[in-house]
């Protein structure tokens, strides 16, 4: 299996180090503008094998498209990341020339693929990705939900001071600071109901600090983090490469669902060999059905600053 991933800078090689050495493919291949950059990411990874055990070839190219032929999933982190005070929204007339170029180029190569949008505003990246590509909706996905949800799950961790990987929880809607809903009503800690455990009042802050998590750690690294959205990234290519049909909220487009139409916006998916093979229909309760619907609206309102810059 083969992943090919756009954009060398943090996210894009720690997406790479990450799919490395948990063997999810068997080859990675780096791509960026920058004269020799990629490759020394590429080599640098390399180099860890013989200490971390894994097999991947790993390669590096400079804007050479044709070495991403036959690429199972592609990964667009490409643009530029967010600065401390900077919205995802603010990066909208940057990064839209930059993916919809990334898209076209890797489509020559490998028809096929499967496209995870990593690139901010991510919700919008992702729907001009499918309408300038003309692809299925299944195989076009935005990973915002994935790392959101990881988040959610780390505050409700520290707030427990019980291990995340026994947490379950879930973030919908739009991926940014105002529009993402974490679903504190459904989190729970090994199958019991987190309310259980937690005041309304903790609860409600670890949604808060879930909605700003990437803000704070912009404002704390000066750039935008890397880490933990690497990982996410790494996680939802594992679901589609190795077929693990997990559940995981990704932005995704959707006709009818959750009562929107004609938006790319986090819900939870079934993520599979063919993309997303399912989007599942969560009862939402009214306050949650409002918080979406606020949601899907900012979104709307991107898509259509979107449409302005690109008319």
């Amino acid at each position: 299996m083969k992943v090919t991933i756009v954009g060398a800078g943090n996210v894009g090689a720690t997406c790479a180090d990450v799919i490395s050495y948990r063997g999810i493919a068997s080859e990675v291949v780096l791509l960026d503008i920058r004269e020799g950059f990629a490759e020394g990411k590429a080599l640098d990874i390399m180099q860890c094998a013989t200490n971390t055990g894994f097999n991947t070839k790993v390669s590096g190219v400079t804007n050479d498209y044709s070495k991403t032929a036959g690429s199972d999933v592609v990964v667009i982190t490409s643009g530029i990341p967010r600065k401390p005070g900077m919205t995802r929204e603010e990066l909208i007339g940057i990064n839209a020339g930059i993916v919809k170029t990334v898209a076209e180029n890797v489509l020559k190569h490998s028809p096929d693929t499967i496209i995870v949008v990593v690139s901010n505003p991510m919700d919008t990246m992702t729907y001009l990705a499918l309408k300038s590509t003309g692809l299925p909706k299944n195989r076009i996905i935005g990973m915002g939900g994935a790392l959101d949800s990881s988040r959610f799950r780390t505050y409700l961790s520290l707030a427990l001071d019980k291990p995340a990987n026994d947490i379950s929880a879930m973030v919908i809607g739009g991926h940014g600071d105002t529009t993402m809903i974490p679903l504190t009503r459904l989190a729970s800690y090994n199958g019991i109901p987190v309310s259980q455990f937690l005041s309304e009042e903790a609860l409600q802050k670890v949604a808060a600090d879930t909605m700003v998590g990437g803000a704070t750690l912009t404002g704390l690294l000066g750039t935008s983090a890397w880490y933990a959205p690497g990982a996410s990234v790494a996680f939802l290519v594992d679901s589609i490469l190795n077929d693990q049909k997990k559940m995981i909220a990704c932005s995704v487009f959707v006709e009818g669902e959750y009562g929107q139409n004609d938006i790319c916006i986090g819900v939870p998916c079934i993520i599979g060999k063919n993309g997303v093979e399912e989007i599942l229909d969560i009862k939402l309760n009214d306050q949650e059905k409002a918080l979406f619907a606020k949601s899907a609206d900012a979104v709307r309102q991107m898509n259509d600053a979107l449409k302005s810059i690109l008319a």
